[in-house]
């Protein structure tokens, strides 16, 4: 009996999963490997970090997803190296498992660009642990703020910095926005929600760069309109406890915030530079590894990178945007070469991808949105906005929640996953008085 073809998939997101679903009936033995669980989807996972949802409600466990697919098994594990002469991948814990096809969906991290002491000050948004420590951030900051012994702490408490303007900082910004002025409005006593101070920096010249001018325009008007302030063609210098310094032009600005988020740019994990390195391929400035137009590395026909780790180009040689519908397209792309190769039938031409349109989500009915060259803007981009993200959830009655959650809110502007959890808010409020003490008493515990 003959060995079947052993295809190995490292990492679950919309990439992996769709490689691992276009295989289901081929004549292979697929093993997908994932540091965690679950599949994430990614474009809500703001809604998490302000409380419209729950992290359960936007992941689907990979086993669950993949029961029924018999000639795939679900591993957890992280990998750390590969040897691509050997053909076997290495994980954390030791283990190593070999492969004849490689599909390396691993994603990219958040960069700091060279400052990774601002990501303690600054959270970013690309794991559910993050987006509830952003979600704690900004409730605790409400909390502390009521509890603030001076108008100059209320205030710092209740200014919140966003860096990055992209669609991740579009979409937090106006969600937060909408928490300050509907949401919590009549929840506290002493301060006034309304009054918070929103503050979106950008360092390029306007917001959501990738989209067409006018689009860009129509957004930064739309957030404006919730009541937050844009600031453009700064540059972040430092982020501490206290809040942002930035330099605007020649001069250097110091702004008191004590919620600082980032939604900055990405870099390649530590495993896809290992890879790089391995293979002795080029990558671009971020680190993402330079592609085939079929996706795989040069000289590894074996090896194909897909989504965000992938740095591949168009016909015209443009590179390929970071989201989720190039990941899944290529996903099912190299399953399908996969599949030709092991049935030995003529390879798919080269990768096209078949850009359906991008699209921002700014608050309740704005958004805006590209659709095969149709600019559109307001309620009807976030009608479309809402129907294509229920329709890409990957479980059934996952979509059927987030629809009454999202109809729930629409009509109340409750949030129902408003909660500060662990022990740390109590803590944190326990020590800030203790040194206030401390200082008032000229004293300190040594």
């Amino acid at each position: 009996m003959d060995k079947k073809h052993r295809v190995v998939i490292l990492g679950g997101g919309f990439g992996g999963l769709a490689a691992a679903q276009k295989l289901k009936r081929a004549p292979v033995e697929v093993t997908l490997i994932d540091r965690r669980n679950f599949h994430l989807f990614q474009p809500l996972l703001y809604q998490v970090a302000t409380g419209s949802l729950s992290p359960g409600e936007i992941a689907a466990p990979l086993r669950g997803v993949l029961s029924k697919q018999k000639n795939t098994q679900v591993l957890l594990g992280e990998a750390v190296d590969v040897d691509p002469q050997a053909k076997r991948v290495m994980l954390r814990d030791g283990a190593s498992f070999e492969y004849d096809s490689l599909v390396v969906a691993t994603g990219t991290q958040t960069s700091y660009y060279g400052n990774d002491s601002w990501r303690q000050w600054a959270p970013s948004l690309k794991s559910v642990e993050e987006a509830t420590a952003i979600r704690h951030k900004i409730l605790y900051a409400f909390e502390r703020a009521e509890r603030a012994a001076t108008p100059e702490e209320a205030r710092a408490w209740l200014t919140f910095v966003i860096v990055g303007a992209g669609a991740t900082g579009l979409e937090l910004s106006g969600a937060l926005a909408e928490i300050a002025r509907e949401t919590l409005r009549h929840d506290f006593r002493r301060i006034d929600p309304q009054k918070a101070r929103i503050i979106l920096m950008e360092g390029a010249p306007r917001v959501l760069g990738p989209f067409p001018e006018d689009l860009s325009a129509k957004a930064e008007k739309l957030v404006t309109r919730l009541g937050v302030e844009v600031i453009k063609g700064v540059m972040v210098t430092n982020i501490d406890d206290a809040g942002v310094t930035f330099k605007r032009g020649d001069s250097s600005e110091k702004l008191a915030a004590r919620t600082v988020l980032w939604a900055g740019g990405v870099m390649a994990t530590p495993f896809g530079r290992k890879l790089a390195e391995r293979t002795k391929s080029e990558s671009d400035r971020s680190g993402r590894i330079k592609v085939n137009r079929d996706l795989t590395i040069p000289n590894f026909p074996d090896i194909f990178i897909i989504g965000d780790l992938a740095h591949a180009v168009d016909e015209n040689g443009a590179p390929l945007p970071g989201v989720a519908q190039v990941a899944m397209q290529g996903g099912r792309y190299a399953a399908r070469v996969i599949r030709a190769r092991v049935e030995g039938k003529r390879e798919p031409p080269p990768f096209h991808y078949f850009n359906k349109g991008e699209m921002a989500v700014i608050g309740r009915a704005a958004a805006v949105a590209n659709i095969f060259g149709i600019h559109v803007s307001g309620l009807l981009a976030w009608l479309m906005w809402l129907f294509i993200h229920l329709i890409y959830i990957v479980e059934f009655q996952s979509r059927i929640i987030v629809f009454i959650q999202w109809g729930f809110e629409y009509l109340t502007f409750s949030r129902g996953a408003r909660l500060i959890t662990g022990e740390a808010a109590t803590e944190s409020i326990h020590q800030a008085g203790a040194s206030k003490n401390r200082a008032a008493s000229g004293t300190d515990e040594r």
